[in-house]
């Protein structure tokens, strides 16, 4: 299927203007049949003679036709219907085909609940999967007005952009089915990436807001689980829109405000205009700690801040992606930050800002706006919905509302708003409303933030003023970031040279702090100039400061900029003995990202990190801090960069299974020590929460690692026979689930039991559960029936049962029996990818990677599939990010093992 490219919609967009799109959908037999009825007309101008073709991807095309003219069906070839000899002036194009109904959460998605058997629908049209549900002109920048009807079984209801109303029922449908006809108000111009649609028996909540319909709605079998957090979201949910009032000058652009919670959704969210989907995992079934509260938090004020940016200006093309996603991604954080007493900025900073510069570090690495000529074409612009676009371009905008003011800030974007409302804008678009603002330059400020790659780092070194001898220098590599160095000088004063690499200006907060924690004086800020034109080029600036040198040296502190921070020797040390007590999560943050970033750049050993776990995290009370922390340690340092001589040298052709290789029943000593140092850092966690007001979220943090880190099944199994942990919690269905799929690694769980506990939680989630316990169980059988669910032809499941199975595939403690499905997963990768579209073949590269083979063989393989012909952009990517993560695990490991042997 042909892609569209950027010169082909640009062609198009000077030859068309899009009026209106007339869509009706004959869902009415969703439960019985595998396609629907689409029928489209669409209004547009041709501004000049000329031939084009508008898009579409049936099962089968009944009819099309210009003009009261009939086109030939056949015509149709790889997603185009061709449009010839268009004249100046208005035409309408008429279609009416079967479209098919998709169980990968791409076009019009269909989900039937396995607890009680009803089903539902919902349109997925982004980015370019418009045509799987209706004709379209499928580009961002040929906005219309929308106005659609549905056709639906009796008892369901229908959602869309505009309000949905519910008219006569009709003769047609299934026989003994009863159908309804549904009517959505016409919307104002959007992009058809923006078209939405979702329709089942909901149950919904409903409510009124500033003269506004606001809804929740999810399937029935969630429905006592939405009435119980429905408070907290409509809450939230009514402070961000009023947050958004008083920030912008334009009011809500559309006529309702429906969120709706969806099965089996890809991404977090999507903000159709008027109708937010949401994946309904953010309806909690079990207990769930605060971060995991203030996250729906973030995404809700995410998604209406799209409203704005992105809906009611849109980007021209998918180069500008971070117009819509790098200032949601902002506005969710601060806004839910101004109007709650979450603190959002801190879990930002040690997990979704992680996110950003570990994309930023790999060969895929781009701009937050790249250039026209990186985004070809729409499968390219998918690979740019990542770490860099949203936490990347975000953290730029927080620099930027620091560099130019909030106000400033704010005047440009009412501006850009009031400029380009219900149009198209570009990058220049945008600095030009900020340039109106200030004085400053952000046409200079944008060339350096956002056209440039790569994280910056800064470095502090110090000395005593008028002295030569250093008090703790740059960090160095090996063993050199753990030693304390030099204590610090005299209280006659002292010199911070920061050390500069990149190729940003940064405003940057510097903070101090004795052995114990405490703050020395209130941070300073500094200005720091762009050292050069490229990302090699680096700059020093050296700054005289009064008094005696802190013990902690922090740059970057509150972490109000995007660039990578060392500590040197002396502050390390004294991090790791205090790091706890220092008084705010964001320094806090910025430490422990510190040393994560040594770790993975191979200049802190990660049993130096691990140390600092076990000393400092169990007195630590932000949960977002002890769940961004132990993940780390957890799914990188134990499972990737710890070395367990598991790296075989197979240049020969021969593996080696020499014994000796350090291998246990849980991949290996070195595995092993690094999981019970977890194991009793989480323990000492779940003691201290113990009897606390503000412990539950920090003791259930504690009891999924407690499971997690489990290298002996006896007291998981006591908690699954008593069905609680000692003194709380209680053993939800999540923790359950979590629980019996380690035992299930481990070897201690059989079939017999996976499907007693299906039973008992007979929903999604427990179908998910159940698939990830099975491909877990260490048994031949077990592994080869997972292996032909995920890879046959069939293509039976859905995306999130791939992604379960996937999960539950590959374990380190399971390496012998997995080594031959290495092999097999690269030779069979490009197929599936190929086949299952953009969506599953991401899931596929990321879930269904072999864990826990952090080996050159393993390296060597994926390269041979990455180099082959006939690769998806999807494949590519994806993959490429993969094998550059092994490449580094095995720097790491490289690295380690010279040490240990220096």
């Amino acid at each position: 299927m042909p892609t569209l490219t950027r010169d082909e919609a640009q062609t198009r967009a000077r030859l068309l203007d899009v009026h209106r799109y007339r869509i009706d959908l004959d869902l009415s037999a969703a439960a019985g049949s595998g396609t629907f009825r689409s029928r489209t007309t669409v209004e547009f101008t041709a501004r000049q003679a000329g031939d084009t073709f508008a898009e579409l991807r049936p099962a089968r095309l009944h009819h099309a036709g210009l003009d009261g003219r009939a086109l030939d069906p056949a015509a149709l070839r790889d997603g185009r219907l061709p449009l010839t000899g268009l004249t100046p002036g208005r035409h309408r194009l008429t279609v009416e085909a079967d479209m098919e109904y998709s169980n990968t959460g791409e076009g019009m998605h269909r989900f039937t609940d396995p607890e009680d058997g009803r089903t539902y629908l919902y349109s997925m049209c982004c980015m370019a999967e418009a045509p799987r549900v209706y004709a379209a002109f499928d580009q961002p920048d040929l906005k219309a007005v929308f106005d659609v009807t549905v056709t639906a079984p009796g008892d369901w209801t229908v959602l869309g952009n505009g309000t949905a109303t519910p008219l006569p029922a009709g003769p047609d449908g299934p026989p003994g089915a009863p159908v309804r006809h549904w009517r959505c108000a016409t919307t104002p111009p959007i992009s058809t990436y923006l078209m939405a649609v979702a329709a089942g028996p909901w149950h919904t909540v409903r409510t009124t807001h500033a003269g506004l319909p606001f809804a929740l709605h999810v399937r029935q079998s969630l429905a006592e689980h939405l009435d119980k957090d429905a408070e907290e979201i409509l809450d939230l949910t009514r402070r961000a829109f009023d947050r958004y009032h008083a920030l912008f000058t334009e009011p809500y652009p559309f006529d309702s405000y429906d969120q709706a919670f969806v099965p089996e959704f890809n991404a977090g969210a999507m903000e159709n205009p008027g109708l937010v989907l949401f994946r309904d995992e953010f309806i909690h079934r079990s207990a769930v700690t605060d971060t995991q509260r203030q996250t729906r938090g973030v995404v809700i004020a995410h998604e209406m801040a799209h409203m704005w940016f992105g809906n009611l200006v849109t980007l021209r093309w998918w180069d500008d992606i971070w117009l819509n996603e790098s200032f949601a991604e902002y506005m969710g954080y601060q806004v839910l930050d101004d109007t709650t007493a979450f603190r959002p900025w801190t879990e930002f900073s040690v997990s979704r800002k992680s996110w950003g510069y570990d994309a930023d570090q790999r060969p895929s690495t781009h701009p937050v706006a790249p250039e026209p000529d990186a985004v070809p074409d729409t499968a390219s612009a998918w690979l740019n919905f990542d770490g860099i676009s949203y936490a990347k371009g975000a953290s730029a905008l927080r620099q930027l509302v620091t560099w130019l003011g909030e106000d400033t800030f704010l005047a440009g974007i009412n501006g850009h708003f009031a400029r380009h409302r219900f149009g198209n804008a570009t990058l220049a678009d945008f600095l030009d409303s900020l340039g109106r603002a200030t004085e400053r330059d952000v046409h200079a400020w944008a060339g350096r933030w956002l056209r440039t790659t790569g994280p910056d780092t800064l470095t502090p070194v110090t000395e005593p003023s008028g002295g030569t001898g250093g008090t703790g220098g740059a960090t160095g590599g090996g063993t050199g970031a753990g030693e304390p160095g030099t204590a610090p000088g005299a209280p006659g004063g002292w010199l911070l040279r920061v050390r500069h690499t990149g190729s940003r200006p940064h405003r940057i907060a510097v903070g101090g702090y004795d052995p114990t924690g405490a703050p020395v004086g209130e941070p300073f800020l500094l200005d720091l100039d762009a050292p050069g034109d490229t990302g090699t080029d680096a700059g020093t600036l050296t700054v005289p400061r009064p008094g005696a040198r802190p013990d902690l040296l922090v740059l970057n502190d509150r972490d109000l900029s995007y660039t990578k921070v060392r500590l040197d020797p002396h502050s390390w040390h004294t991090a790791r003995h205090c790091l706890s007590a220092l008084p705010d999560p964001a320094t806090r943050a910025v430490v422990w990202n510190a040393a994560r970033d040594m770790v993975r750049d191979a200049e802190l050993p990660p049993g130096a990190f691990l140390e600092a776990v076990r000393e400092q995290l169990p007195a630590e009370t932000d949960t977002a801090l002890v769940e961004g922390v132990l993940a780390f340690a957890r799914t990188q340092i134990a499972d990737r960069y710890l070395d367990d001589g598991d790296d075989r040298d197979d240049r020969d052709g021969r593996e080696d299974r020499e014994e000796g290789n350090g291998r246990d029943g849980v991949g290996g000593p070195h595995r092993t020590a690094a999981l019970h140092t977890l194991h009793a850092t989480a323990q000492d966690l779940f003691d201290r929460a113990a009897g606390r007001p503000d412990g539950a979220a920090l003791r259930l943090a504690a009891v999924r690692t407690l499971i997690s880190t489990a290298t002996e099944p006896g007291t998981l199994r006591r908690w699954w026979t008593a069905g609680t942990v000692p003194g709380g919690p209680e053993l939800d269905p999540e923790l359950r689930w979590q629980l019996l799929h380690r035992l299930a690694v481990l070897g201690a769980a059989d079939a017999a039991e996976i499907s007693a506990e299906e039973t008992r939680d007979p929903g999604a989630t427990g179908k998910e559960g159940a698939a990830r316990c099975r491909a877990a169980l260490p048994d031949p059988e077990a592994k080869a029936a997972a292996w032909e669910d995920m890879f046959s032809a069939e293509d039976r499941l859905s995306a999130y049962l791939f992604a379960a199975t996937a999960q539950g595939f590959w374990h380190p403690e399971q390496r012998e029996l997995l080594r031959p499905y290495v092999a097999r997963y690269f030779e069979l990768l490009p197929e599936l990818a190929a086949r299952r579209g953009h969506a599953l073949a991401e899931t596929a590269c990321r879930q269904a990677f072999p864990r826990g083979f952090t080996d050159h063989r393993t390296l060597r393989l994926g390269e041979e599939c990455l180099a082959g012909e006939g690769r998806t952009p999807t494949l590519r990517r994806n993959l490429g990010d993969q094998l550059d993560d092994l490449r580094r695990a095995l720097r790491v490991r490289s690295s380690e093992q010279a040490a240990a042997h220096s």
